[in-house]
């Protein structure tokens, strides 16, 4: 899809991050949602925030746009500090909410003009309409749209403004394949007219087709950050996964593995075998999974996915 319809790439002259968080500290009480994280996001590129639920992921993003309190740390949107959300960064900002939020009779077009009719220079509504597939819902009601057509509205009224920075939340929650692909398309016009897009998502293979960058956060704490291809190199010719019934017994495994071969499980049902992975070792597994009377299923040898980094480094399934 190349760039944005009528719009000229946007540049940031100063090479200043969109996004600049140092030692954010969040406490609710005696709580510690957000303990001493650091990010950044550049111009011109896709940042994807990935943990478990609770892990932090929310709160960042919310102090990031202003609707939060910090309790310490430096946050630098736009080159502004958000702390009181002043409304000249706001008007630089697009943000997509997870559950839409919009009124429940009004109309799919009426309320993409509402929301560009409060911007200086905004996208064209009907290209919107027509790029994000919502032409056939356009005249009907909010409350009477599917989950996947309040998500595509949800995030046209968050790009329609020419924002140079762009908070998404879950943007394919609910999509279809095809939904789907239109906002990844979305996506990336977005960054190809130099439009910083912090992502938040439950999918690695969305996280993995579109961020330059991830950040990985588990108890308020950055775990791992780097591209997809960094975080995903490393050990890759040392392990096997593959999934199968949870609680089997891997003393057996273990002894039909060549000598120097280990096996674990975590979580329940996810198991690893590490060593060097050649065709005898790949039979000695699934041979021995077929005499337990067990099938093993996504069995992968090589590099890594970013489910398994993230599984690795936190041991949670990322919905968990």
């Amino acid at each position: 899809m190349g760039g944005i319809e009528g719009r000229a790439p946007l540049s940031s002259v100063s090479g200043e991050p969109a996004v600049e968080v140092r030692d954010l500290v969040v406490r609710y009480g005696e709580t510690t949602a957000v303990d001493g994280l650091d990010l950044d996001l550049h111009h011109g590129r896709v940042l994807a925030l990935l943990g478990p639920n609770g892990a932090g992921k929310t709160t960042t993003v919310e102090v990031c746009e202003g609707f939060r309190e910090r309790t310490s740390g430096s946050v630098r949107v736009l080159g502004v500090d958000p702390a009181g959300a002043p409304e000249a960064l706001r008007a630089r900002m697009g943000v997509m909410p997870q559950g839409g939020g919009a009124y429940p009779m009004v109309r799919v077009r009426e309320m993409l003009d509402l929301v560009a009719a409060c911007s200086a220079h905004p996208l064209d509504t009907g290209w919107l309409v027509r790029i994000l597939g919502l032409e056939s819902c356009a005249r009907l009601p909010y409350k009477r749209l599917s989950g996947g057509q309040q998500q595509r509205l949800s995030l046209a009224c968050a790009v329609v403004g020419r924002p140079e920075l762009v908070f998404l939340d879950e943007p394919t929650a609910s999509l279809d394949p095809q939904g789907r692909r239109l906002v990844w398309e979305l996506v990336r016009s977005l960054r190809a007219d130099g439009v910083a897009v912090l992502l938040t998502t439950h999918l690695m293979q969305e996280a993995e087709a579109l961020a330059d960058d991830v950040v990985i956060v588990d108890h308020g704490k950055v775990v791992a950050a780097g591209s997809p291809d960094e975080l995903t190199a490393t050990g890759s010719e040392q392990r096997m996964r593959f999934r199968a019934a949870p609680g089997m017994d891997l003393e057996l495994l273990d002894g039909v593995l060549p000598e120097g071969h280990t096996s674990t499980e975590g979580p329940p049902g996810h198991y690893t075998v590490e060593g060097a992975i050649d065709p005898q070792v790949l039979a000695a597994v699934t041979a021995w999974c077929a005499r337990q009377g067990v099938l093993a299923d996504d069995v992968r040898v090589g590099r890594r996915s970013l489910e398994d980094v993230f599984l690795d480094l936190t041991g949670r399934e990322l919905r968990s």
